[in-house]
């Protein structure tokens, strides 16, 4: 109860106090003195003065940030009026770009146009090209068939000529040589030199190197044999075979040649060498 009656007497002594200050002056002075209104009020003067200080300076940075966005809003509006020109320039360059490319692009499709119209014509003609150049190849492999089966009838006849040649050629060649040595004994024997034909059988086959017939022409002239082939062909072989039989030939005789002797319408190069390092003696006229 007491507890009650006290707290009602403090709020009532709080409104008092509060109509006091609003209403005395005096007693308002008195309290402000007591909890030290007057140092605070003091501070709040010397906070009032630095907070007009600032409001200075906050005014001459507004005046000073306005003359310099009125500068920056000159140089902005330059900027904006070369924007503004380059924006003009860049459109008119697209522009002139653009009628540029359109031409361009007018051009690359005539010219694909053109190139492709090209293809055409050269595939048509490589097509042609290359039916005539299947065609020349078959024609060539016909003609290169019928060549090959002309060359082969023309080899075929030539091997049949040649062999009939030879044949012939043997045959006038023995007969040649055969005549030529009638001829040569005729003549010699009228001269009183006799012309024998010495036939032997080699068995060891020392001349041909086989077992065989060895024959040869002698002359005898004043007593001494000389050995005479008659042929009318010689080659290198032939002067070497005369060589040994000249040596068969005294061997079996005792008697030695005193010449050596060729006779022919025909001898080769390397006989005539031959018949130079055997010393025998080489009658031709070619």
């Amino acid at each position: 109860m007491s507890i009650n009656r006290g707290l009602r007497l403090s709020a009532k002594l709080k409104e008092e106090i509060f109509k006091l200050l609003k209403e005395d002056l005096e007693f308002r002075y008195a309290v402000a003195g007591l909890i030290g209104l007057e140092e605070i009020l003091r501070r709040l003067d010397s906070h009032e003065e630095a907070i007009r200080r600032l409001w200075e300076e906050v005014a001459r940075l507004r005046e000073d940030m306005a003359k310099s966005f009125e500068r920056q809003d000159r140089r902005m509006s330059r900027f904006e009026e070369e924007i503004v020109k380059l924006r003009e320039d860049m459109v008119k360059g697209f522009e002139r770009h653009d009628r540029i490319l359109e031409k361009h692009s007018a051009e690359i499709a005539k010219l694909r146009e053109d190139m492709l119209k090209g293809f055409e014509r050269h595939d048509r003609i490589l097509e042609k090209h290359s039916m005539e150049i299947a065609r020349l190849r078959e024609d060539m492999l016909e003609g290169f068939r019928r060549h090959d089966e002309l060359l082969k009838r023309h080899g075929d006849e030539l091997a049949r000529l040649r062999r009939h040649l030879d044949a012939l050629g043997a045959r006038w060649g023995l007969m040649s040589e055969e005549a030529f040595r009638e001829g040569l004994r005729a003549v010699l024997g009228e001269t009183g030199i006799r012309v024998e034909r010495w036939e032997y059988f080699d068995g060891e086959g020392y001349v041909h190197g086989y077992p065989s017939v060895v024959e040869v022409d002698v002359a005898v002239v004043d007593g001494q044999p000389v050995l005479v082939e008659v042929k009318s062909h010689v080659r290198r072989s032939d002067v070497y075979e005369l060589k040994r039989k000249a040596e068969l030939y005294e061997r079996v005789t005792g008697r030695k040649p005193t010449r050596l002797m060729v006779v022919s319408p025909y001898i080769e190069d390397g006989a005539l060498e031959a018949c130079k390092r055997l010393g025998v003696e080489p009658y031709t006229k070619v």
